[in-house]
C-alpha cells in the first residue's frame, strides 16, 4: 500500500506535451516525499494527455483531473483544489518555470513550523528571475516590494503563483478572482488580513523553453489592480 500523501501537486496544462514529460522528471527527482500530482486539463484532446497516460502506470500518485469549471487555468486550479486531500498543497506549472527543489522545505514550513502558505520568492535575498518579459517583471517585482514595504505583506513576490498552502486555507478563503492568476495575490492579501502565517523562501523562476504562455498582461492587470488595493487597505485584524 502506498503511503498517504502528505502534499498534492496541482498542475494546470494546456498543451504541454513538449513540456510535461521533463517536468514530471524533475519532480520525481526533487521532491522525494509521499505526493500526488493532479494533472488539471481542460480539453480531451490536449496533446499532454497521451504523454501523462503513458506514465501514470509507473508513476504512483500520478491522476488526470478533468477540469468541469470552465476553460481557464483559473478553473483548472480550482478543480485542483477540490480534488486535493493532502495537508499540504502546492500549485506548480507543468512549463519547468519553477523550482521544484524548494518544494520539500515548503511543506516542512507548513506541517512541522506551522505556517499557512509559503511562497517561492523571485524578489527576496537569494531569489532569482530568468528570461521572461521586461515589463511584466518590472510590474510583479514593483508589486512585490511596495506591497511588502507598504502593506506590511510578509513577502516580497506576492503575486507569484508557486507556492505552499495548508488545505485548509485554501477551503476557508474561497477565490473571488475571475482569470488568471490573480488570486495568487488575492489569496496572499486575504490570508494575511486574516492574520494567517505566510513566509518566503528564496525560488528561482525560468522562462518557459517551450510551448506558448498563456500570461495575458492586458487583460488581467485590472484583477491584479483590485487585489493590489485590498491589501493596502486590510490589515491583520488586532
Amino acid at each position: 500500500m502506498e503511503p498517504e500523501p502528505v502534499v498534492d501537486l496541482i498542475m494546470p496544462v494546456y498543451n504541454e506535451g513538449a513540456n510535461i514529460a521533463r517536468a514530471l522528471d524533475e519532480i520525481e527527482a526533487k521532491v522525494p516525499l509521499p505526493k500526488r500530482i493532479l494533472v488539471v486539463y481542460d480539453f480531451d484532446e490536449d496533446d499532454t494527455l497521451p504523454v501523462v497516460r503513458e506514465r501514470i502506470p509507473r508513476m504512483p500518485g500520478l491522476e488526470l483531473v478533468r477540469n468541469t469549471l470552465g476553460r481557464g487555468v483559473l478553473n483548472a486550479i480550482r478543480s485542483g483544489i477540490a480534488a486535493a486531500r493532502a495537508e499540504v498543497v502546492v500549485v506548480t506549472m507543468a512549463d519547468l518555470s519553477d523550482d521544484v527543489a524548494i518544494i520539500p522545505r515548503m511543506v516542512e514550513l507548513i506541517r512541522d513550523e506551522g505556517y499557512d502558505i509559503v511562497v517561492g520568492s523571485r524578489y527576496m535575498k537569494g531569489g532569482r528571475q530568468v528570461g521572461g518579459p521586461r515589463l511584466k517583471k518590472f510590474l510583479s517585482r514593483s508589486a512585490g516590494l511596495s506591497l511588502h514595504w507598504l502593506a506590511g505583506l510578509p513577502t516580497h513576490d506576492a503575486t507569484n503563483a508557486f507556492r505552499a498552502y495548508r488545505r485548509d486555507v485554501l477551503q476557508g478563503l474561497p477565490i473571488e478572482s475571475e482569470g488568471g492568476f490573480a488570486y495568487s495575490l488575492e489569496l496572499t492579501a486575504k490570508a494575511h488580513a486574516a492574520g494567517r502565517r505566510i513566509t518566503e523562501i528564496p525560488s528561482t523562476w525560468h522562462d518557459r523553453s517551450a510551448g506558448t504562455s498563456r500570461f495575458r498582461l492586458r487583460a488581467w492587470l485590472p484583477h491584479y489592480l483590485k487585489w493590489y488595493g485590498y491589501a493596502l487597505t486590510h490589515r491583520p485584524r488586532r
